[in-house]
């Protein structure tokens, strides 16, 4: 299948690792050059030359922290004329009301949540100018499925659901499409390791991690390529008449415990 993606420019934000590194070695795999976001630049370099082991695509490396405003408007300068915005950067604390006070609460929804509306807004502006471009949103299936006991990210990926139907549905007037994916539990380095940390704390065997996730379907967890591949379809002109809706990635999981 013809992605079209070849010769595109795509934005990634949080792209150094785990679903946004996958999503942006995909793109390159299609021909699409890149910009990539994160805090570290040596992270950040470490995922370029990984890349260009493979893809003969260009790629620039923007190391700013997006939970700061001015670093947005920085990026997007940089990126003002990209044909697909990822937005991925973003790690919300887990815990219930009383456990997250104001402070912390306001730090995780200034990277997660305003930054992606931030962002979004300065590059929809150059797309809707130029009557051309596709906004994914990766934000998290616990928009839907909801958490008491991490009620920061359940609050803040159901407004970003909100954000990004909504402006779907007026984006297509010109001639720009925004979508979102909730990807459910996936298996980054960094939830191995924690998930590595606590079986060998609670079951004595670091190798019995995915005991600890309850009820995986397919006995598994996804794989950041597994998102990375629903993002392509989605930003790519096989889906040109898709805007507006949210695509659910957990497989099946939310539902299977909807009852």
């Amino acid at each position: 299948m013809n992605l079209e993606l070849n010769g595109l420019t795509a934005l990634v934000t949080g792209a150094s690792r785990g679903i946004g590194f996958a999503v942006a070695q995909a793109f390159a795999r299609e021909g699409c050059h890149l910009h990539l976001a994160a805090r570290t630049a040596a992270d950040l370099e470490t995922a370029r030359t990984s890349i260009l082991a493979e893809s003969k695509v260009n790629i620039t490396c923007h190391a700013l922290d997006l939970g700061v405003s001015a670093n947005i408007n920085e990026l997007a300068k940089r990126c003002g004329d990209v044909d697909i915005l990822v937005n991925n950067a973003g790690g919300i604390p887990s815990g219930h009301l009383l456990d997250i006070d104001e402070a912390r609460w306001r730090a995780a929804w200034e990277l997660k949540v305003f930054g992606y509306i931030n962002l979004t807004r300065e590059i929809y502006r150059g797309m809707c100018a130029r009557k051309r471009g596709a906004i994914v949103n990766v934000i998290g299936v616990a928009g839907e499925r909801l958490r008491q006991d991490y009620i920061t990210g359940s609050t803040g990926n159901a407004a970003l659901m909100a954000f990004t139907k909504n402006l779907g549905g007026e984006s297509v007037d010109h001639q720009v499409r925004v979508v979102g994916i909730n990807p459910g539990q996936i298996e980054t380095d960094r939830l191995r390791v924690r998930l590595e940390k606590r079986a060998q704390k609670e079951l004595g065997d670091k190798n019995r991690w995915l005991e600890l996730v309850e009820d995986p379907p397919l006995g598994r967890l996804a794989r950041p390529d597994e998102v990375a591949d629903a993002v392509l379809y989605l930003a790519s002109a096989r889906a040109s008449y898709i805007s507006g809706t949210i695509l659910t990635v957990d497989g099946g999981r939310a539902v299977r415990h909807s009852t």
